[in-house]
Parts: C-alpha cells; sequence; structure tokens
C-alpha cells in the first residue's frame, strides 16, 4: 500500500512538470507589433568595441601638449644670442658717424655713450670689456661634483683626477701635475677641462724633447719659479703634492716649534735625517696625511721629499743643515707663487689690475658660504664700485696676503677693540695692519674688505666672521677634516651606549 501511495505521488509531480514545460508564456499585446518589437530588439542585440584592435585617434589637445614639450627641449639647446645677431645685427656707430662728418673724439664718445646704454661693461678708457660666460646647468653639476672630491676624497683620488700628464717612457709610466692642475686641486669652483678626469690624461713622450718640457706643456713658470726646485721640469708628482699640500697647510709657528723639537743640538739648524722626523710629525698632524694610504696598483704611493729638494735645502753631498729661515724662506716663496697663479686666472688688464669683484671672488673662495650669500656680496660689491672702479693691482693682493700671514695676532688686536667697546672702521683696520702684521694696507683695499663683510653698509666690520673668513682663506681649507662625520657620530654613539649602559648588563 505504501508502494503505492509513493508511485502515485511520482506520477503526479512529473504531470505537473510536463504541464509547466508545455505552456508557452503569452507576450503583452505592444509586443506583437514588428515595428514595437525593434527597440526590445535592439536592446538586446551585442555590441564589439575596438574589433580588430584598431589604433584609437590621438585627442588634438595631447598632440599640442607633445608639441609644446618637444618644442620647449629644443629651444633649450638652441643658441639664441647668436640667431639674435645674426638676424639683428647691431648698426655699426663708428661708419655712421664717419657719414655725417663727425670728428674722431665725438665718434669715441658715441661709440661708447652707445655701448653703455646697450649693456655692455665699459672701462674708463672707452674699450669694451670682456663679459663673463654664463656657467650652465651640466657645468654646475660638474663643479659641485669635483668640490665633493676636493672636500672628501683622498689624496691618492685628488691627484689622479686633476693630474693632467702623463709621461710614457721604455719601462715606466709616471703621473704629473702642472701647477696649473695643482692650484686647481686645491681651489674650489675651479672646473677641470674637459676630456680630463679620473685617470684621464694628455701623453707626452719626453725622448726627443728632453730640453723643452715645460714649452711643450705651456709651462707659464718664471725662471725662478720655486716649482723648478722641485725638479721634473716644473711638474709634480705625487709625493711633491703631499709634500707641497703639507707645506700650505701649516703655519709658520707650527715649523718653528717642530724644528726646535728635533733639534737636538740646540743650534737651531736641522739635517736631514731631522728634517724627516719633522716633515712625517707635520705631515701625520695635517688632514692631508692623516688621510693618505698608499696604493701600489695606482703607483700613487709617498716617497719622501724628492732628491731635487733635498739637493736644494742640504746641498749636493747632503752634509749641510737647513735653518728654519731658508725653510720659511721656501714656503713664502711657495705661497707667493701660488698667489701668483690665482691673480693671473682672473685676468688682469693692460694696467695689471683685476676687478673688485674678483679680488672678492678670491677672498671667499674658501670661506664656505652658501651660493646665494656669496651671490648677495659680490653683487654689493659691484654696486658700490660700479662708478669708482680702480682695480686691485698684484702688489696690494700679495700684501693682503702678507697681513693674512698675521690674521691671529690680528685677531686678538680687533677682540681688544672689541671688547674695549671701540668700533672698527676703515681706520682701525688700516691701524692694526700696520702696526701688529707691519704692512700698509691700501685705502681702496680696505674700502672693498669692509663692503664685503658689512652687511648693512655702517662703516663697521663684524670681526668675528672676517676672522673666520680670513683663517680658511690662509690655510686654503686644507685644515678641515676630510670626511662627512658620518664614522665620528658612530663612534660617539657607540662610546655614549658603553658608557650609560643599564646596570643590569654589569651582572
Amino acid at each position: 500500500m505504501y508502494r503505492r501511495r509513493a508511485l502515485s505521488q511520482v506520477v503526479q509531480i512529473r504531470n505537473a512538470a510536463l504541464t509547466t514545460w508545455r505552456t508557452v508564456p503569452q507576450l503583452p499585446s505592444y509586443l506583437h507589433d514588428d515595428e514595437q518589437c525593434r527597440p526590445y530588439n535592439k536592446q538586446t542585440r551585442r555590441h564589439f568595441k575596438n574589433f580588430g584592435h584598431k589604433p584609437e585617434p590621438m585627442p588634438l589637445f595631447t598632440k599640442l601638449w607633445y608639441s609644446f614639450v618637444f618644442l620647449g627641449f629644443i629651444g633649450l639647446a638652441m643658441d639664441w644670442k647668436g640667431m639674435r645677431k645674426k638676424l639683428f645685427p647691431k648698426v655699426d656707430a663708428v661708419s655712421q658717424l664717419a657719414d655725417n662728418g663727425k670728428d674722431a673724439q665725438q665718434t669715441g664718445h658715441e661709440v661708447a655713450a652707445e655701448e653703455s646704454a646697450s649693456g655692455d661693461d665699459v672701462g674708463d678708457d672707452g674699450k669694451k670689456k670682456k663679459k663673463k660666460e654664463k656657467v650652465g646647468f651640466r657645468d654646475r653639476k660638474i663643479i659641485e661634483y669635483e668640490n665633493r672630491i676636493r672636500s672628501y676624497s683622498t689624496p691618492d683620488k685628488i691627484f689622479r683626477y686633476f693630474a693632467t700628464v702623463k709621461i710614457m717612457s721604455e719601462n715606466t709610466t709616471l703621473i704629473f701635475m702642472t701647477p696649473d692642475d695643482f692650484l686647481r686641486a686645491i681651489t674650489p669652483g675651479m672646473q677641470q677641462p674637459d676630456g680630463l678626469g679620473l685617470d684621464q690624461y694628455k701623453r707626452y713622450d719626453p725622448k726627443n724633447h728632453d730640453e723643452n718640457v715645460h714649452v711643450k706643456l705651456e709651462l707659464a713658470l718664471d725662471e725662478d719659479s720655486i716649482f723648478y726646485k722641485l725638479g721634473s721640469s716644473g711638474l709634480i708628482t705625487f709625493s711633491d703634492y703631499i709634500f707641497l699640500l703639507t707645506v700650505l697647510c701649516t703655519s709658520r709657528r707650527q715649523f718653528e716649534i717642530a724644528f726646535r723639537m728635533f733639534d737636538l743640538n740646540g743650534d737651531g739648524d736641522v739635517d736631514s735625517e731631522e728634517f724627516e722626523k719633522v716633515a712625517t710629525l707635520i705631515r701625520q698632524q695635517t688632514s692631508i696625511g692623516s688621510r693618505h694610504r698608499d696604493h701600489a696598483n695606482t703607483g700613487n704611493t709617498f716617497k719622501g721629499v724628492n732628491s731635487a729638494l733635498t739637493t736644494y735645502f742640504f746641498g749636493p753631498n747632503m752634509n749641510q743643515k737647513l735653518t728654519i729661515e731658508k725653510f720659511l724662506e721656501f714656503q713664502h716663496q711657495l705661497q707667493r707663487e701660488i698667489l701668483s697663479l690665482e691673480f693671473q686666472r682672473k685676468g688682469p688688464d693692460e694696467n695689471g689690475n683685476i676687478t673688485e669683484a674678483d679680488f672678492t671672488e678670491l677672498l671667499l673662495a674658501y670661506a664656505g658660504y652658501p651660493p646665494k650669500k656669496k651671490a648677495r656680496m659680490l653683487k654689493r660689491v659691484k654696486k658700490v664700485f660700479k662708478d669708482n672702479a680702480q682695480g686691485i693691482s698684484r702688489d696690494d693682493y700679495l700684501k693682503f696676503y702678507h697681513f693674512l700671514n698675521n690674521i691671529n695676532d690680528v685677531d686678538t688686536a680687533l677682540t681688544f677693540y672689541h671688547v674695549a667697546g671701540a668700533s672698527i672702521d676703515q681706520a682701525t683696520l688700516k691701524h692694526v695692519a700696520k702696526t701688529v702684521a707691519h704692512v700698509e694696507l691700501g685705502d681702496h683695499v680696505i674700502h672693498v674688505v669692509f663692503t664685503i663683510f658689512d652687511e648693512n653698509l655702517d662703516g663697521q666690520l663684524s670681526n668675528r666672521e672676517f676672522v673666520a673668513v680670513m683663517k680658511n682663506r690662509l690655510l686654503r681649507g686644507l685644515e678641515k677634516p676630510k670626511d662627512t662625520g658620518f664614522v665620528k657620530l658612530i663612534q660617539s654613539v657607540l662610546k655614549c651606549a658603553k658608557e650609560t649602559k643599564p646596570a643590569l648588563l654589569d651582572i
């Protein structure tokens, strides 16, 4: 009985399913018309987008933007000044005035007036001065990179980067610096010539030119130059480079003390062995010597003072004594030679003078000022001496550097004035230079110095900033540590951690 009941239920379910499947739903009356069914059919139709992956047309705004960017890059590389000169040449005022029958004197005045009106710099004699080329973005980045090399690299890398001469021989190859290379290696902001850099040199074969090395390499040195005492025809080896840096960054007072320390018999003179000890001691105290490590793979190893210098100091038989006076005279001649090279690189005029702005750049070369502050000082100097420019002669420049050699005593004298409440004006600085440094500074040089360091132009000198900058200028920034300070920071942190560790760690 239960089986029959279950079978009947299955049959009923099957019949209900068949009835539902056979039943066709009736569409509404408004959908029977074909015209009314077309929107319905259109909505159910499938569409294809970007069939075949055809490229879409570029919008007009995008085309204009790409064109603007492309033309902008092209415009940066074009010489607009040259194109302007070709398209709009300047009118020759001299020929026009000659055609009008003007005399020669009036012609000169008119030409000078027109050149000054056009914005060119004109000297007192009516001659047009050469404008300085602007430093581009690429050159600025290269100069910044080279300044970092001067500040933080080892002496070996600095020498390999700024040296420009490779002398080839049958058995050996030697790398040399010229005096200009040496000056470039210690002066911030002086760019290395294009094509010369790290391990890139000018090759020279002295086989047939032993007597004309300085002519072939274009060494503009006087016959009595201190660099000829180094031997090698005025060229500088790596050992000479280390020795010259040691001499430049060490004060006279330190050399006097070192000579007295190793003067065993008390006569004030040292022999060759004692001088070697003096040079080693001084070199280890400088930042240059402490950073140097011999690199045999590059050939830059310190071999001591060369034979030419030892012959100059102790004679050909090495039996003479070196006095402190003779060595300090050598230091003075070296400093004077470097100063003369610096002065000549600024391009003196026909009277042998450089501009006040060039003198300012020489004084601030080692100040470490931000570019904006340095530019503000230069702008102030150019503005003050725009109409009454006299220039700075070579003798004035050398006298001022002699004044810097006594900067420590000058600092003491200026501090006394400051403590006493007296103002430091131009007359005071001139008096201090005469009484302390025993040098007569010109009024124009003192005026330029006050213009540089007198921010508010009140006629008073900020002696603290002036003395700090002049001390860096005297030693050329060579006494600064050649690292970023990160290692010292880590060492200080570790030392502080050891000293302040918890008491639980002592168990």
